[in-house]
């Protein structure tokens, strides 16, 4: 894990990092004098020390997220009737199965498609939704696609008919009749995920009856406006699970509208919305609203020199000099510039001055 240093902010990030105490000496001050070269000689301890590296470092930066499940809607019942059974909240709802069920245990059920359920279809009925329904009763196995085809994609034909009493003989109706009333089914993109049984039994079958999302797991950001720049759609990050797992995910959509609210200090926050898809769904179970971690490389940099954070010591602000030791436990300071990329993961931060890989400098004991 790493993130970015700008020259302003590195202080700061690194008491943050670095919160056991050795770097939060350099923000109260502790590295604000260098020590002057020491030689060496009888009674001189050594000094703690650590190689200078070439290395390709990236720059990470760790915000805040909340996984939860994408969309939400409400599914509004259209029927008459009244509710003799409800899904359970977290259920999984597919094409093809019972989203509720009304009086003797007809069922409402989810079919995939965008153009609504509006009216009733039977044989002879034309349109767009007719078509969606026939896709659907091929993808699920209840039509042919040669018959439904010879007829036409959006007729209600005899075919359909016949497909729509088995998919109703499927789910228990006993004698399904060949039309729908309206009502009967309900068009929705893709699966759904209930997250809220907002009907009772009993109550009418009309008006909301259900609070749904997808049933895909998404990462929501309120990523700082100033960041903004340093992330796009397609970036690879990484997400840390509440257990401390971590897994991959994708930057699906950065939003383009700021929001401003209220900070904890007292002040306000502008973010835009960022959203990530884990890249193995699986791997976060049925987690909603729980909070998460996203890793995001910001920066990279190939071939650079490196030292460990707390080898700097600052002659003033936004200047430091590293301490290289010699023979016979001689020592010297170097001038060095801090680079964009400090790698929290091993204490490592891009510098360039006359310095080169091999080189011991004295770092804070532990």
């Amino acid at each position: 894990m790493s993130r970015t240093l700008s020259r302003g902010r590195v202080v700061l990030i690194i008491v943050v990092v670095m919160a056991a105490g050795v770097v939060a000496g350099w923000r109260a001050g502790a590295f604000s004098a260098a020590a002057p070269p020491v030689a060496g000689g009888l009674g001189a301890s050594a000094p703690f020390t650590q190689p200078v590296v070439r290395a390709d470092m990236a720059a990470v930066t760790p915000v805040a997220a909340t996984l939860g499940y994408a969309g939400s809607y409400l599914v509004a019942g259209e029927g008459g009737g009244s509710l003799t059974w409800l899904p359970s909240p977290g259920q999984v709802i597919s094409q093809g199965r019972a989203l509720y069920r009304v009086d003797g245990g007809s069922p409402v059920v989810l079919l995939y498609g965008r153009i609504p359920d509006w009216r009733a279809m039977s044989e002879g009925t034309v349109g767009g939704d007719v078509a969606e329904l026939n896709r659907n009763l091929v993808a699920l196995r209840y039509a042919g696609r040669a018959d439904i085809a010879s007829a036409g994609w959006n007729y209600y034909s005899a075919e359909t008919a016949y497909a729509v009493q088995r998919l109703e003989a499927q789910l228990g109706v006993s004698f399904p009749p060949g039309s729908l009333a309206s009502g009967q089914v309900v068009f929705e993109p893709r699966a759904i995920r209930v997250a809220a049984v907002t009907g009772r039994l009993g109550g009418p079958a009309s008006g909301p009856v259900l609070r749904a999302t997808s049933d895909d797991h998404v990462v929501m950001i309120p990523l700082d406006v100033s960041q903004e720049g340093e992330v796009r759609a397609g970036d690879t990050v990484r997400v840390t699970l509440p257990d401390g797992t971590s897994t991959p995910g994708l930057v699906s959509s950065v939003g383009r509208v700021a929001t401003t609210s209220a900070s904890g200090s007292g002040g306000t926050t502008t973010t835009v919305a960022v959203a990530v898809r884990l890249t193995d769904p699986r791997a976060a179970g049925d987690l909603d609203q729980a909070p998460v971690t996203v890793y995001i490389t910001t920066a990279t940099a190939r071939d650079v020199l490196a030292v460990p954070v707390t080898a700097l010591l600052a002659r003033s602000p936004g200047r430091y000099v590293v301490e290289v030791a010699g023979p016979g436990n001689s020592r010297h300071l170097v001038p060095v510039t801090v680079g964009p990329v400090f790698d929290d993961s091993s204490g490592m931060v891009q510098v360039t001055g006359a310095l080169a890989p091999g080189q011991r400098v004295v770092v804070a004991s532990s």
